[in-house]
């Protein structure tokens, strides 16, 4: 196992997390939905924002901390909701919100994790985030929602890009299931995993604690796998983010907004801010990438609301790229995950002070000491993506 100092970058990461999970989860993080064009271009398209260095600049002090929907922020950065994080790593969920707080930032809870709210809650005393799917059980997203406030989430992301899904062939290839099927395959690629068995084996949490025991009739993973490929909700309209909204009545995060159209309408809905998304490039492929249309979107309504990305984010240079254009923080989702399939807890912490080094060295190159007063005049070709 190389030394925690020279893992130097999330790459490194994403390497030693390639030989530690077993492959369906493994490829389950690193992938997207048919050409996988998406998926690459949210990568890729931060490498075609150039930086204006400039010298002789008074750096010597400096701070990236940050507010994130009202929250102060160790920088502007959130962990992103994802799904099956505790098939990563056991325990994944709480693992990765433990080093969120210690950290300083905020941690997103997807309604599709292993570990459930409670959790999170009873192991960790920071208010964090919840991901709520709008599904067609009415009578179970109010419960959700219900046990999100209960928990002390502070904020209700609402996910409104996957009322159909995008195909993942990976997926299907891999016959993607938690736990995973004892075929044999699975038993030879398992065996090969000794860090991630023995991990497994010493907890509980193997199925979607959201859900399993919350819903009628969903006793097991055959039951669950019936009842979820009938809950995505096709009617999802903004009618039902304000009924969300009066639900829950605390902050509503409207995720997965690509387009400025829709950014108006979601803040004429409620939403009191918004994620720029493109599902990390799982839904529609050959859509553009989240850092391609930010500006677009914070110019129509990041006087109104606070605007975040996430997609391709894979450093502190990307961060700093999001906020020149526009948004007030990026998260990070595919980072953290390689991290914690790599590490653990301790993979997510040093994740964490990776990027914010680079953050904070990318900043003062650019000769800004506030993360605040970064703007589109450190990038040399900020309108790009116009």
């Amino acid at each position: 196992m190389p030394a925690l100092a020279q893992l130097t970058c999330v790459e490194d990461f994403r390497r030693l997390a390639r030989r530690r999970v077993p492959r369906m989860f493994y490829d389950y993080v690193d992938s997207g939905s048919w050409t996988e064009g998406t998926y690459r271009s949210n990568e890729t398209d931060f490498q075609k924002l150039t930086f204006r260095q400039r010298v002789a600049v008074d750096i010597g002090r400096r701070s990236l901390r940050a507010t994130l929907l009202g929250e102060d922020a160790a920088m502007p950065v959130a962990l992103a909701p994802t799904g099956l994080t505790g098939m990563q790593h056991a325990d994944g969920e709480i693992l990765a919100a433990r080093a969120a707080e210690r950290f300083g930032i905020p941690f997103t809870l997807s309604t599709m994790s292993i570990c459930s709210i409670e959790d999170i809650a009873a192991h960790t005393s920071r208010p964090f985030w919840f991901q709520l799917y709008v599904m067609r059980d009415r009578d179970f997203i109010g419960r959700l929602i219900d046990r999100a406030a209960a928990a002390g989430c502070s904020a209700l992301v609402v996910t409104l890009d996957l009322q159909v899904m995008g195909q993942r062939h990976k997926d299907i290839k891999n016959g993607l299931s938690t736990p995973p099927r004892p075929t044999l395959a699975n038993l030879i690629d398992l065996a090969t995993k000794p860090r991630w068995c023995l991990g497994m084996l010493g907890t509980r949490r193997r199925a979607f604690g959201n859900i399993v025991g919350h819903v009628q009739g969903v006793t097991d993973m055959r039951s669950l796998g019936a009842w979820t490929a009938e809950q995505f909700d096709a009617s999802l309209n903004w009618e039902d983010l304000a009924w969300i909204k009066a639900r829950w009545g605390g902050k509503i995060v409207a995720k997965g907004i690509m387009d400025a159209q829709d950014a108006r309408l979601a803040v004429a809905a409620g939403a009191d801010a918004l994620i720029v998304s493109n599902h990390g490039g799982r839904q529609l492929d050959g859509a553009p990438s989240s850092i391609s249309a930010l500006p677009a979107i914070a110019d129509a309504v990041g006087g109104n609301v606070e605007v975040l990305m996430d997609g391709g984010v894979r450093g502190g240079q990307d961060v700093l790229r999001a906020v020149a254009l526009g948004a007030r923080g990026a998260m990070i989702g595919r980072a953290f995950l390689y991290a914690l399939g790599a590490l653990g807890e301790t993979g997510v912490t040093r994740c964490l002070e990776l990027i914010a080094n680079e953050l904070d060295v990318s900043m003062a190159f650019c000769g800004r000491t506030r993360i605040q007063d970064v703007d589109r005049t450190i990038l040399l070709n900020p309108g790009i993506f116009d």
